[in-house]
């Protein structure tokens, strides 16, 4: 695979693209920022629908896990197909084809919640998590290389401050318009008849239907608006290096060991990020006995508003701190927050979770800048398409921590993405060290 040098959005002619320094530049600025809103949304409502599926199905943390492994292997799958879509086509073709996917899943919860059948559903997140993997490909490195390269990591931790905007907005939707407030325990259902039990399952799971509608309408619509939208030329960085000849992007970034450690770094970060958000609700009601699901919601809803302000917040501290330093002190705190949260359940042990979504603010950005950093941009497009791939890691462990959940505690289950945060603050002292020594 031979590297070339693009120079601008090749999914636009050259007539119809404008340079970024023009004062047209605000637009097509406002509708990539609100993808980082858009697939916030979206992954945090699987949040709540682990809790609604849980009930709605009658499945063990195990299985109701599943719900974030259906949707981040669709981001394992289609990230390096997405990667190579956006280097043949360019960022726009990505980013409509990527919300044309991402509607198209949305609006397949209707038929799924009429068949009642978990695996359709599950299929839905499936093409849902498609659509967002090219969106997150190209979204990312387009942010980086919109201004100079030193200012980057900020600029990229800025839009990615919007992204918690739209995990609030998911995480309300879920619990004003999914959560019934309904709750049966195991002995007032086996009191019902069956008819009536049926009957409870069918409202429960059909509660998803009108939400998932409106969205996938918004969305395909963005998609539109998108579509008949001039974007600017993008200029790619010059390379730190000079990439040897003859040899293939692909075998240059996985020779690479630092990028293999952003990649490991960020594997663990979505796995601890999605394995903190997505048993909140059942860490609450498991420590903190005869708390409702609507109820419980609303600590996942406080670490989502502490996650946006540590996103504003960290990327101000960037401006005095290096990048990599902020992401090896946050590390570390958080592998002591997700500790407590083990030794001490209960409502202390709550807050401590709802504390760490500020320390993980960074982490994603952070990461995924320093992985792309002084690339060229082949290097970029399809260094970008493997930092998504590892999102898969919001699928292995969430399935490993409801697994512990089933075998031991949900309080336990939160070893898990201690022993993530611990992996991450090895690699930003790593890199930290590298840095000071160069």
């Amino acid at each position: 695979m031979e590297a070339r040098t693009v120079t601008e959005d090749t999914s636009m002619p050259a007539a119809d693209t404008m340079h970024a320094g023009t004062g047209r530049i605000w637009l097509p600025l406002v509708l990539i920022v609100s993808l980082f809103f858009l697939w916030g949304g979206a992954n945090n409502l699987n949040d709540v629908l682990i809790a609604q599926f849980k009930k709605a199905f009658v499945l063990s943390d195990f299985e109701a896990g599943l719900v974030q492994s259906a949707f981040y292997l669709g981001y394992f799958l289609i990230a390096m197909p997405a990667g190579m879509y956006m280097r043949r086509f360019g960022y726009k073709s990505a980013v409509v084809f990527g919300l044309m996917l991402y509607g198209i899943g949305a609006l397949l919860f209707w038929p799924a919640a009429e068949k009642a059948t978990y695996g359709m559903f599950l299929f839905a997140l499936f093409v849902i998590a498609s659509g967002l993997a090219f969106l997150e490909t190209s979204a990312n490195p387009f942010v980086t290389l919109l201004g100079p390269p030193e200012t980057a990591t900020r600029r990229l931790n800025l839009a990615q401050a919007f992204n918690p905007l739209g995990s609030i907005a998911g995480i309300l939707i879920g619990q004003h318009f999914i959560f019934s407030g309904v709750e049966h325990t195991p002995e007032q259902l086996a009191a019902m008849s069956d008819a009536q039990r049926v009957a409870y399952y069918v409202s429960e799971t059909k509660a998803v239907q009108w939400p998932y509608l409106v969205i996938g309408l918004v969305v395909l619509g963005w998609a539109a608006l998108i579509l008949a939208t001039r974007f600017p030329k993008a200029a790619a960085p010059r390379a730190t290096a000079t990439p040897t000849a003859g040899s293939g992007v692909m075998g240059r970034l996985l020779r690479d060991k630092f990028f293999i450690g952003a990649m490991l770094a960020q594997f663990f970060y979505v796995g601890a990020q999605v394995g903190v958000w997505s048993y909140t609700i059942r860490y609450v009601q498991a420590t903190m006995h005869g708390t409702p699901a609507k109820l419980a919601a609303n600590f996942l809803t406080a670490e989502l508003v502490c996650f946006m302000v540590g996103r504003f917040a960290g990327a101000a501290l960037m401006k005095y701190v290096a990048p990599v330093r902020l992401l090896f002190a946050f590390a570390a705190i958080n592998v002591v927050l997700t500790l407590y949260a083990v030794v001490h359940p209960g409502i202390s042990g709550a807050y401590a979770l709802a504390a760490c979504s500020f320390f993980m603010s960074v982490m994603y950005p952070t990461i995924f800048a320093l992985g792309v950093e002084g690339r060229s941009d082949d290097e970029r497009k399809l260094g970008s398409g493997l930092l998504v791939m590892t999102i898969i890691g919001g699928a292995v462990l969430t399935a490993i921590m409801g697994a512990v959940s089933d075998r031991s505690s949900m309080s336990d289950a939160m070893v898990v993405p201690a022993c993530s945060f611990a992996i991450i603050a090895l690699f930003a002292w790593r890199r930290r060290t590298v840095r000071s020594a160069i």
